[in-house]
């Protein structure tokens, strides 16, 4: 089976080499052993810090084969965006020129800079290797993090957003960056967004276009990309939008990918939660797919997730022993439940 756990510094190689095979357009995840290697420390420092208010904490989570050890996918959380750093969005708009004296009214489409999303936290940095694509690992490793936000609500913000990588082509280029990014940058897609990943963002406030851009001045490539995902990520965002995600009109400025968000309190894996107590069975039940649950412990050093086909009765949840080890719990002990997709009306 399956389970989630938070990253160690053993993992760096592992996290290396999903930097490497993830490819342009995986912003937080750069290819430079160093920078991961401060990222992995940030994240252990702030799952041992007792949080009381939302701050600049990073998280980082991987998900491991039991049956082998391999760890085999990442996921992780920005507990506040742009708080040491600019945070940039673009912002879809409209404007209307218009003439009563000639009668002419024209409605343009633009594009508009701004740090709206300033203070937000973000789920990030989504990864599963090609070769485990499947009994809904995907799902377990982008809605595990959503278990630990419920448990601890106090180290995040109440609004949640999710940028979805934007579309490029099979060479990674990217039709809005050509279109738009090029001329102002000076340089390839893939070096703005190492440079970006690594934190370097002044550049960003340096060489961008200060003032409304009008989308039908750009290429028509580029336009038709604005708001589309990769199609690597097209089920990710599905998943989000199941979850109770939507596009608010904001796009990455690199890629125009869409941001999407939600309330921290109405994501539905995190409203649907509840607590259960736990009771083992010694047998062991092959999760069932149209019987799916999350399940996690409640601890943050030590947090583990994984889906699980179990039974519920009055506040008590029978776990088969393989879960319960996965989860690292006793009988009697407290976890945290939801199921895996959300109820059918």
């Amino acid at each position: 089976m399956y389970y989630i756990r938070p990253i160690a510094e053993s993992d760096l190689d592992t996290l290396f080499e999903i930097a490497v095979e993830s490819g342009p357009g995986f912003t937080s995840l750069p290819e430079n052993q160093e920078l991961l290697r401060s990222k992995i420390a940030l994240s252990i420092k702030g799952l041992s810090n007792n949080i009381t208010h939302t701050g600049p904490e990073s998280y980082l989570f991987v998900l491991v084969d039991s049956e082998s050890g391999e760890v085999v996918g990442t996921t992780g959380i920005e507990a506040a965006v742009g708080m040491k750093d600019p945070w940039y969005h673009y912002r879809v708009g409209t404007v209307v020129h218009a003439s009563r004296e000639l009668k002419i009214h024209n409605q343009f489409k633009t594009l508009y800079l701004c740090n709206d999303y300033t203070g937000c936290s973000e789920v990030c940095t989504l990864y599963l290797k090609p070769e485990h694509r499947h009994s809904q690992n995907g799902s377990l490793l982008s809605k595990s993090r959503f278990l630990f936000m419920a448990e601890y609500p106090q180290r995040f913000s109440e609004r949640v957003i999710a940028e979805m990588r934007g579309f490029s082509d099979a060479e990674g280029r990217s039709p809005f960056w050509e279109g738009l990014g090029r001329h102002f940058f000076s340089m390839d897609y893939s070096r703005a967004d190492f440079l970006t990943g690594s934190g370097n963002k002044a550049f960003i406030a340096e060489l961008m276009p200060k003032y409304t851009i009008y989308l039908h001045l750009l290429p028509e490539e580029a336009q038709q990309v604005i708001g589309k995902v990769h199609s690597n990520t097209e089920p990710a965002r599905k998943m989000l939008e199941h979850e109770g995600f939507r596009f608010e009109n904001y796009v990455d400025i690199f890629d125009a990918g869409p941001t999407i968000t939600a309330p921290l309190q109405k994501i539905r894996a995190i409203r649907e939660s509840r607590y259960a107590k736990v009771r083992i069975s010694q047998e062991v039940n092959p999760p069932a797919q149209d019987n799916l649950f999350i399940v996690s412990n409640t601890r943050s050093t030590e947090y583990r997730c994984c889906l699980c086909n179990l039974t519920e009765q009055q506040g008590i949840t029978t776990l088969d022993s393989q879960s319960a080890d996965a989860l690292q719990v006793q009988e009697g002990d407290t976890i945290r439940v939801v199921e895996l997709k959300p109820k059918r009306p």
